[in-house]
């Protein structure tokens, strides 16, 4: 049932100083904010830019799924999200204040309860969409660089490096994929925003997160 991964992500911006508060921030700088889905093959199936780097990323998933030709859940699945989103229909993140990245389950450190497990699995897939996001701005270092064009050109030079990721990645993996096995997500200090989740979507992430725990077998995951 797990479709394909949704982020967002944020590229340099420039921008009139009357207005460079709003894309700043929690960041020291202008940014743009990205949202983007990604499929297993690290390919964008959908990228919604333009939005200020201070946007909500709920506001920005909110107006994605409101447009004509936005955002849409494929019948049957639903997107794997970070925990700054809601668990609602059609998009489901970790559990909050429960271990997720990969590195915490290093050496033996096992999980110990469904959370953990649930939130596990979760970041694994996941790791996906970061390695995606990596190899974009490894490959078109324009994004992480301080643009010189109009914003409404900046907006455009994203969607156009995500065209042409998309092209490049049909025609084989290179060396700007960060590799799977040594991948370390970017360390977050960002507080994550109170968010409401949707009662009957909670449920069915604790119906997931339990035929996990009581499918582990005797193998360590």
């Amino acid at each position: 049932m797990v479709s394909i991964l949704e982020d967002g992500t944020h590229v340099h911006a420039r921008v009139l100083a009357k207005i460079s508060a709003a894309f700043r921030g929690r960041k020291h700088y202008p940014t743009q904010n990205v949202l983007a889905a990604v499929d297993f093959d690290m390919r964008f199936t959908y990228v919604l830019a333009r939005w200020e780097g201070s946007a909500h990323d709920a506001l920005i998933l909110a107006d994605a799924i409101e447009r004509d030709d936005g955002l849409r859940v494929p019948p049957g699945k639903f997107y794997l999200v970070d925990a700054g989103y809601a668990c609602r229909p059609g998009f489901l993140p970790p559990y909050r204040a429960t271990r997720y990245h990969l590195k915490e389950f290093g050496g033996r450190n096992y999980p110990t309860n469904k959370k953990e497990l649930f939130n596990l699995r979760h970041s694994s897939l996941r790791v996906t969409v970061e390695r995606a996001f990596g190899a974009l701005k490894n490959r078109f270092r324009i994004l992480d660089n301080k643009p010189f064009h109009p914003y409404k050109t900046q907006v455009k030079l994203v969607l156009a490096c995500c065209i042409i990721h998309n092209w490049i990645v049909g025609h084989g993996q290179d060396e700007v994929f960060p590799d799977e096995a040594t991948w370390v997500p970017n360390p977050s200090n960002e507080p994550v925003d109170e968010v409401i989740d949707n009662a009957a979507w909670g449920l069915r992430r604790d119906e997931i997160a339990d035929a996990m725990w009581n499918n582990r077998g005797h193998y360590h995951v």
